[in-house]
């Protein structure tokens, strides 16, 4: 129906809206294939523990990352292969040869 496209599409909008931000993306891409603590990401990014910290809990609610805490460390990761395949799919969209990056105003 047209709702279910509309909440659907809506959702997908608000998924790839925060999948938007390249300093999300690369924790994302950090995450690949290793549990990763907070402090890692902040020193392999170059940031604070609590940029890094707000970036993870603004894609989390999209169940893109999940978390395991041991001890006093949290851990982190993919939430399952189905992140990696959409990021995979991006990528591959990007070197697809018609493709070209344009800024827009």
């Amino acid at each position: 129906t047209n709702s279910e496209l509309a909440k659907s599409s809506d959702d997908l909008a608000q998924l790839f809206s925060i999948l938007g931000d390249g300093t999300r993306m690369r924790i994302l891409f950090l995450l690949r294939n290793a549990e990763v603590t907070v402090q890692s990401l902040a020193d392999d990014l170059d940031m604070t523990h609590s940029a890094v910290s707000h970036h993870l809990r603004l894609i989390r609610p999209y169940q893109l990352v999940k978390s395991r805490k041991k001890g006093r460390n949290v851990f982190y990761s993919l939430y399952d292969d189905c992140v990696w395949h959409l990021l995979e799919e991006g990528l591959a969209h990007l070197r697809h040869e018609n493709v070209e990056l344009k800024v827009t105003e």
